[in-house]
């Protein structure tokens, strides 16, 4: 078995799974620790991205991963941007809540006063970089010159907010809820996405090389997926193992529908792509949400 340096270690027979270490990516984990990809002849590791969609994109079009989970927004604008991947499932269907943030010493106390902040991201291309465009879209406030200070992580954001050097942020509302209860953060409010949160995307290597094995994996993670909607400790899993408030943990859960099929909500990226042309993110004439997928449930494009 040959180690590929350029995939950070891992063997080339792995597949490499990129993705936040955060509570939607459990199913993964459990996964992985109870040997159900093991038991299936599948080597599957996860490798951890804390700086997000553009680390991820990165990862995806270099070869550094082999499939990454994914927010749904800045997974089609990476691909429309020139990524080479291809989405292949639906991996949250459940739209994302995203809190806005900003330190618990700052003068901003109601909304309309993030209008022309300083907005810190993880990195352009980022969910928190769209979602920020987005909201300001929503509240019909220009967007062309909006300032961004880009922090690479949750950690580079807090120390951003804590420094004065940027002064909102938008990022998953239940993953912040530590911060926000131990008086680090001040939440102003919330701003839901009008599509589905995740999607799981592959590299064109794997999906024209290793599609068998990639189907697999999927079916497994599937189960997996299912298996913790139905658990009954599922919450107080979560939250002992993210340390987020289990009432804040509960009410997350009521809200959130992991996938367990193969269909491709085509019409939720259409919706995707044409608020991301409305900002001027994508070009209009980019390519088609077709070329974009690869279908898993009939084994072709």
């Amino acid at each position: 078995m040959s180690i590929d340096n350029s995939r950070n270690g891992f063997s080339q027979d792995s597949i490499v799974v990129a993705g936040v270490p955060e509570h939607f990516n459990l199913p993964w984990l459990q996964a992985i620790a109870s040997r159900q990809f093991k038991s299936r002849g599948l080597n599957v590791v996860f490798d951890e991205v804390h700086g997000g969609t553009g680390e991820m994109a990165k990862r995806l079009n270099s070869g550094d991963c082999d499939v990454a989970v994914v927010l749904s927004e800045g997974c089609v604008a990476a691909l429309l941007n020139g990524v080479s991947a291809r989405i292949v499932k639906a991996y949250v269907d459940s739209p994302l809540l995203w809190g806005i943030h900003v330190a618990s010493k700052s003068d901003i106390k109601q909304l309309h006063q993030i209008q022309n902040r300083r907005y810190a991201i993880s990195r352009p291309g980022s969910g928190s970089h769209l979602m920020s465009i987005v909201d300001a879209a929503e509240r019909d406030w220009p967007t062309d010159a909006m300032e961004f200070v880009e922090v690479g992580s949750l950690k580079g954001a807090r120390l951003a907010l804590a420094d004065n050097s940027a002064d909102v942020f938008f990022w998953e509302r239940f993953t912040t809820s530590p911060l926000v209860e131990t008086g680090e953060f001040r939440r102003l409010g919330d701003r839901a996405a009008d599509w589905p949160a995740f999607v799981i995307c592959a590299t064109e290597n794997m999906v024209s090389k290793r599609s068998a094995d990639l189907r697999l994996m999927l079916e497994i993670l599937n189960v997996a997926c299912l298996e913790l909607m139905q658990s009954p400790d599922a919450c107080e899993t979560i939250a002992s193992r993210y340390g987020i408030e289990l009432d804040a943990v509960r009410d997350w859960f009521k809200i959130t529908r992991w996938n367990t099929d193969f269909d491709l909500d085509r019409n939720s990226f259409e919706s995707v792509k044409r608020y991301l042309c409305r900002l001027g993110i994508v070009k209009e004439d980019s390519k088609t949400i077709d070329e974009l997928c690869w279908d898993l449930s009939i084994g072709n494009e």
